[in-house]
């Protein structure tokens, strides 16, 4: 089976013989080297971004085979590493290639997107696993250096009017008055970046694309969160916009403040009043459109030298000159 979703056109290494005889040679060694043997029946999802193989086993849930592009490649030893470092809070790959950018994954249960539509999910539920995604990423603000050693892309705060100049240079799809109103923005950005760098809240994984499709769970009130191709290393905050957005279209904007609370709660104390976290939370709201743009620029080469998503990548620029929503 294979699904291309509204990406016919998607240019991935899958279309050719000798890469997938590789790949799924790989797979089957990666399976033996934990007593495992594949059964067939392929299920492939082939996207700009990556190559998604479900592969059953005998015995046992079926794994997953991805391909990230080469933008993208730290993905599976950050997975490795954070099997490590928070194991209760993420997959623990069964094999990682980090030259090819080949990862395994086993199965991690019931996505949330399915229980969101098997059955009501109070927004409570939201609130923990917010505060649970929050506290995973308090812990690992101590090897914010060695995730950026693994590749993935560094977006500080203080850093973040920088990263915004290289994206605006580099953003093709923007009309001129568009790209006009960007420049001008440019002091502002700085402004911005400053303002979160100065809350004195170290950098640490930013997901950057969390929602309820990129999280499992496999028991009430427990969660897995995975999918890690589109994350830097930032300010956490970047973090609430996806998730929040998400549970806001669902249940309405009255659920934003008790969502950024339980968000929040993980990260009060050394002196933060909650006006000073909750302005905060403002700030990243808006800034966190960069990582969102930067992701759209991590896809398999076009050889036609098409940008696959570069119109995605102007449209989250543009969203620096919305202004964020009232958190409280």
């Amino acid at each position: 089976m294979l699904d291309r979703g509204a990406y016919p056109d998607a240019v991935t290494p899958w279309e050719r013989e000798t890469w997938r005889a590789s790949a799924l040679a790989w797979v089957e060694n990666g399976l033996a080297a934990h007593g495992l043997r594949g059964t067939g029946g392929l299920r492939v999802r082939l996207r700009p971004w990556s190559v998604l193989v479900r592969v059953p086993v005998e015995g046992r849930s079926a794994v997953w085979f991805k391909a990230s592009p080469p933008a993208a490649a730290f993905e599976g030893p950050l997975t490795a590493a954070l099997a490590r470092w928070v194991p209760e809070d993420v997959l623990k790959p069964l094999a990682v290639d980090v030259g090819r950018g080949w990862t395994l994954l086993p199965d991690g249960g019931e996505l949330f997107r399915d229980l969101l539509a098997r059955e009501p999910v109070d927004p409570r539920v939201w609130e923990s696993l917010l505060g649970r995604y929050a506290r995973m990423q308090r812990d690992l603000v101590p090897h914010a250096r060695e995730i950026e050693r693994l590749g993935v892309p560094s977006a500080r705060a203080r850093d973040l009017a920088e990263v915004f100049g290289r994206l605006l240079d580099g953003a093709s799809a923007l009309a001129p008055d568009e790209r006009a109103r960007l420049d001008a923005l440019r002091p502002r950005v700085a402004e911005w970046s400053a303002e979160l760098a100065a809350l004195g809240i170290g950098d640490t994984l930013d997901h950057a694309d969390l929602h309820d499709g990129q999280l499992f769970c496999p028991a009430p009130g427990r969660f897995t969160f995975f999918d890690w191709g589109d994350a830097t290393v930032s300010h956490p905050f970047c973090s609430l916009r996806i998730p929040a957005e998400r549970a806001v279209d669902r249940y309405g904007p009255g659920v934003l403040p008790r969502l950024v609370d339980a968000y929040l709660e993980p990260w009060t104390g050394s002196g933060r009043t909650a006006a000073e976290l909750r302005h905060a939370v403002g700030t990243a709201w808006r800034l966190s459109a960069l990582g969102r743009a930067a992701s759209w620029g991590r896809m398999f080469p076009d050889p036609s030298g098409v940008a696959p998503g570069a119109g995605q990548s102007a449209q989250w620029l543009l969203e620096l000159l919305n202004d964020p929503p009232r958190t409280g």
